[in-house]
């Protein structure tokens, strides 16, 4: 009979590419044509509605009962003409995942059936609130909750084999109001720096009415033959190899970055990419990454609302049309040991209504001192912060990958180059700042102007979770498979809160009769002093650095469950009160969900080794065993004895040693899970299956990893490293 492994590999090895046609040869004859955007609204829309549309969009202004009716049949009218059937709220409830509960345009009358769509079914729905995670928001017998229409982010039209679907973006909240997903306290935070910033940039330039933060997210994924995939019960159900020996050849050659892309991935590449253009997602990068099977697409920078919206659909775009490559894409951080895990980078940026960039260097210095303050905000923001940014790119998945040679450490702390940190020095170590300035280019005594700060001045730091890249500063520690609005709701929040406190002591001196810029350098001053020990510009994998940022008083927190207390603390929970981000029930929610999910996680993993080990591998090793017995009994048999026995006999031995081990290991994992399942307080288990039941994970993989070197391969149930990891 057959293995699994044996049926998947020959089925692999036969896959051919299906052909995939571009819609057109150029992207923008495609791009967005499943999205109800402004062009398209305009088309639909009376000019009175289009424009209290799009002043809802870019000003929050509400919109009335008749006009959502207005814009519901509208946007019906568009999705039936592009063959769509049904609608749904499209949300991001606190599982990672998108939501959506279809409904039909289909509606019985009295002489037959009509298409409608309200503007009350626009506006909201109810889905189920009770059955998503909501950390004792809401009882199981309480039910309901609602998703509400939100306008800045675009419908867009789903398509499928079977059909088209209108989806809406939302926001999901409980009954009582609190929310339940990512996408409403982004929204709140997006407002909060909005408000922030354009306060300080009055300072600068009194037409500045508006500030976007923009966000353009690299999505790195690997992908694995579906057939091999399914065959590796560890994967399919954690998104991991919870075993697997290192393939001979790994990523050692580093001949795969960058490298030109194999065929069928290109097809697979070009296939969601059409997808998602259509969808307005702008992708505009693709290459091989690191790791053997890694990949990575990039879109061009957006508005953050939207940029996570559109990342969010991309991730489920991918999955769907990797089935028809026959391809799974692996989006966990770190699905195979001893190679490069996967991250999300977030490039982030403040963008004003008159197409400034808060963050590029100006050539003069007094945009460079526009430059400057938020710049030092953003610093100060982030040292004052560190251990709520750590907390917001948390979870088991990740975990694995912070800290390893292809992702930053967990200590929050911020590369900015070498010339940037001169600057910073230099305005640090000046003695003294004078009232009276001369003119618009002399700012402060004792120090030369600021010199024109250029693009692109320093290289990269990819061991700094935070560092500045010309124009922007870039999160490299999100991983690859999270919904980028927790972190990017607590950068955006932090920075606002920061701005607000900024303003206050620079009109404190102003009214006590300083100059505006004298001001503005005695706070920024005041700051980048403050604020110092969170910048590095080494090597942030080093033991060295370890030792340096413990003496600096920065936090390393190796693992979730203690890195999530940043969450409920005082602190924080004065910062996010005070924004109105989230109230504090909404927090200790967040703070359960989150233990919830990452004991959770690691209960399927358990229990995964466990089916695994006791029904694959240990039976596969003691067959070959007992084949090793029989050989020897032959041997025995024909007079042979010594030498001649010494190779099957040392391997029957070898092999009971790790049968020993792993038996004996998954025994007591599996005893210790018990126990700690018994825990009622989530902090207390989480902590417990981390430090109990987790620290058997190694201690087997080894020794089954032994067994899968010995057992002959024939035998073995598994597809193999090497069979993953290099596609054909």
């Amino acid at each position: 009979m057959k293995s699994l492994r044996t049926i998947a590999l020959k089925e692999a090895q036969t896959r051919i590419s299906p052909e995939v046609k571009s819609p057109s040869t150029k992207i923008s004859e495609f791009f967005g044509v499943n999205v109800f955007d402004k062009r398209k609204m305009k088309d639909y829309l009376s000019k009175e509605v289009y424009e209290k549309l799009v002043s809802a969009i870019e000003h929050g202004e509400l919109i009335n009962q008749e006009d959502a009716n207005h814009i519901a049949t509208a946007m019906k009218s568009w999705a039936m003409g592009k063959g769509a059937t049904h609608y749904t709220h499209w949300f991001q409830p606190l599982t990672g995942t998108t939501a959506e509960k279809h409904d039909s345009f289909f509606e019985p009358s009295g002489d037959g059936a009509i298409e409608k769509f309200a503007g009350s079914a626009l506006v909201q729905q109810e889905p189920d609130a009770s059955s998503f995670p909501n950390g004792g928001i809401r009882n199981t017998f309480e039910a309901r909750g609602y998703t509400a229409w939100d306008p800045s982010s675009p419908a867009f039209i789903m398509e499928s084999k079977a059909g088209k679907t209108l989806c809406i973006p939302t926001v999901f909240v409980s009954y009582t109001g609190e929310a339940l997903d990512y996408k409403a306290p982004l929204l709140k935070a997006l407002a909060a720096m909005d408000k922030a910033a354009v306060d300080v940039c009055q300072y600068f330039d009194k037409s500045i009415t508006k500030v976007n933060a923009s966000l353009g997210i690299e999505q790195e994924y690997f992908l694995v033959d579906l057939a091999l995939y399914n065959a590796r019960p560890d994967l399919a159900l954690t998104g991991r190899t919870l075993f697997g020996h290192m393939s001979a050849k790994g990523q050692q050659l580093e001949d795969h970055y960058f490298g030109s892309i194999p065929e069928r991935v290109f097809t697979y590449m070009v296939d969601f990419e059409n997808e998602a253009l259509k969808l307005g997602i702008p992708l505009k990068t693709r290459h091989n990454e690191v790791a053997p099977s890694q990949f990575e697409c990039a879109p061009i920078y957006e508005e953050i609302n939207l940029a996570i919206d559109h990342n969010q659909l991309l991730m489920d775009l991918m999955e769907k049309v990797a089935l028809r490559h026959n391809f799974k894409v692996l989006l966990h951080e770190k699905p195979y040991a001893g190679i490069n895990g996967s991250g999300k980078h977030n490039n982030w940026s403040l963008i004003t209504d008159t197409g400034k960039n808060l963050l590029s260097p100006g050539k003069t210095p007094k945009n460079n001192l526009m430059f400057l303050t938020f710049f030092v905000n953003t610093i100060k923001a982030v040292h004052e912060h560190a251990d709520l940014l750590r907390a917001s790119i948390a979870s088991v998945s990740n975990d694995h990958r912070l800290g390893a040679n292809e992702a930053p450490p967990a200590i929050i702390s911020i590369f900015l180059g070498s010339q940037l940190a001169e600057v910073l020095d230099e305005i640090e170590s000046s003695r003294s700042i004078i009232k009276k300035v001369k003119n618009e280019d002399s700012l402060w005594l004792g120090i030369p102007k600021i010199p024109q700060i250029l693009l692109d001045n320093t290289d990269r730091n990819r061991t700094s979770p935070f560092a500045f890249t010309g124009n922007k500063f870039e999160l490299r520690a999100v991983g690859s498979s999270a919904n980028s609005s927790a972190p990017m709701t607590v950068l955006n929040t932090i920075v606002a809160d920061q701005l607000t406190k900024f303003k206050v002591e620079v009109d404190k001196l102003i009214k006590k009769g300083e100059k505006k810029d004298v001001a503005l350098l005695t706070i920024l001053k005041k700051y980048i002093k403050e604020s110092k020990d969170i910048r590095f510009e080494g090597n942030g994998y080093s033991d060295e650095w370890a030792a340096e940022a413990e003496k600096r008083g920065l936090s390393n927190i190796k693992t979730t469950p203690k890195a999530l207390d940043a969450y409920v603390s005082e602190k924080t929970t004065e910062l996010f009160t005070k924004l109105n981000i989230f109230n504090e029930r909404e927090l200790h929610a967040r703070h359960e969900i989150l233990l919830e999910s990452y004991y959770k996680k690691l209960q399927i993993e358990a229990r995964v080794m466990g089916e695994v080990t006791n029904s694959m591998i240990i039976p596969a090793a003691i067959a070959y065993q007992n084949s090793l017995i029989e050989n020897a009994k032959g041997l025995k048999d024909l007079g042979l004895s010594g030498d001649a026995l010494a190779t099957p006999l040392a391997i029957i031995n070898k092999l009971s040693e790790h049968l020993n081990v792993v038996k004996t290991s998954i025994d007591a994992m599996l005893e210790q899970r018990k126990k700690v399942n018994a825990i009622e307080d989530s902090r207390e288990k989480a902590i417990n299956y981390d430090e109990k039941v987790k620290s058997y994970f190694d201690t087997i993989r080894y020794h089954t990893d032994k067994l899968e070197q010995i057992v002959d391969d024939s035998v073995w149930p598994l597809p193999k490293f090497r069979e993953l990891l290099f596609l054909k």
